[in-house]
């Protein structure tokens, strides 16, 4: 049987008739939606912020951790902690000081990586990368892959457990918005990758490192098992980097952070926040909306720039707002809700939506900013 939302547009009180735009004098507004930005939403209208509390109980809070405090966790990324996890989604944190010296594969899903810091060569299976801060590399499930380090490098690993990453769906705006597919990069059988077929690195024995349900398989060849010659098809990892991610803009609107998603999995999607333009029309407001997002736990991973809604967080910083309370701009942005003094914003993050709840690691708690939930209170 099909079915469809409860759905009947209804104006009461003071209120504005355009969401995010045109706020009644002294109000902020708070969105209430289904399904992240996806479903139907109704827009409450406040004399006060609705993240003015004065004190927290329980589990359910706002949650920050500094990943910058996390120790290196040596060549393998299966030796980086989980952070944040569910049945559909792992985090992980890797800091990779040295080349790896052997190979890995997830037998799990397939595997996210984002670039934060440092540059690598990437081999596996279909070929050669360089990697560079920015960049994203989807990694389908059982490729086999290893890094060779220029500088140590930190990475993001976000895996899609029993699953795999997809393009979402840009309807009105076409194929060809947020990045044209054709910016999709694919690895390279190059003279890089030839090289490491030749020599020591082809005749040595190599291991791999395979990871099922979380727990680790080696594998033993007498050769460098990376020596493919050539392939055709459709399945193979893909590179963009943030800079290549054009946003979409309204200058009369403040678009929901849906309209910047990047990668969808199962229970889960991948979005990224750009530098862009902020709205010029008088009336829209100019920081994100305060809202419930009562059907996501939504991860924030601060990358680089000026974070212009957040205080007191720095790049390689994890913000953790799980579904069920309000959340939105810190007080010090609320002041230029409506006038900003610059002409865009300067900021890179990649933000991690996810339908169930998503349970926290014990490296995570390591490196905790307990007071993150007071944040919001005005100094």
């Amino acid at each position: 049987m099909s079915r469809k939302y409860i759905y009947r547009p209804h104006v009461e009180g003071q209120a504005s008739r355009q969401a995010h735009a045109d706020l009644p004098e002294g109000t902020y507004e708070r969105e209430l939606g289904k399904e992240g930005f996806f479903g139907p939403a109704s827009h409450m209208y406040h004399p006060k912020p609705p993240t003015a509390w004065t004190s927290w109980e329980g589990p359910l809070r706002p949650r920050a951790f500094d990943c910058v405090k996390l120790a290196a966790n040596g060549a393998s990324p299966w030796d980086a902690k989980t952070l944040l996890f569910n049945a559909s989604v792992q985090m992980r944190y890797w800091t990779c000081t040295k080349s790896m010296d052997h190979l890995v594969r997830n037998a799990d899903g397939d595997e996210l990586l984002f670039v934060h810091a440092g540059d690598a060569d990437l081999f596996c299976d279909y070929g050669h990368l360089a990697l560079v801060p920015g960049d994203y590399v989807v990694l389908p499930r059982g490729t086999m892959w290893r890094i060779e380090n220029k500088s140590p490098v930190t990475l993001l690993l976000i895996e899609a457990t029993n699953g795999s990453y997809q393009l979402p769906e840009k309807g009105l705006v076409g194929e060809h918005a947020i990045f044209d597919p054709a910016m999709l990069d694919v690895p390279a059988i190059d003279k890089a990758f030839q090289s490491q077929q030749k020599g020591k690195l082809a005749t040595r024995e190599w291991k791999v490192r395979v990871k099922r349900r979380n727990e680790i398989s080696v594998v033993t060849y007498p050769h460098n098992p990376l020596d493919a010659v050539g392939w055709h098809g459709s399945l193979h990892p893909v590179r963009i980097n943030v800079k290549d991610i054009r946003p979409l803009m309204s200058h009369r609107f403040h678009v929901p952070p849906s309209a910047h998603t990047t990668f969808v999995a199962n229970r889960f999607v991948v979005c990224t926040f750009v530098p862009r333009p902020f709205e010029t029309d008088p009336g829209a407001i100019k920081v994100p909306f305060f809202h419930n997002n009562d059907d996501f736990d939504e991860v924030l991973f601060y990358h680089a720039g000026d974070f212009f809604s957040r205080d007191n967080i720095h790049p390689g910083m994890i913000t953790l707002h799980p579904c069920g309370f309000t959340h939105g701009p810190h007080p010090k942005a609320l002041t230029k809700m409506l006038k900003q003094e610059k002409a865009a914003t300067n900021e890179y993050a990649v933000m991690i939506d996810a339908r169930d709840a998503l349970e926290v690691g014990e490296a995570a708690s390591s490196v905790e900013w307990a007071d993150y939930h007071r944040s919001w209170q005005s100094a």
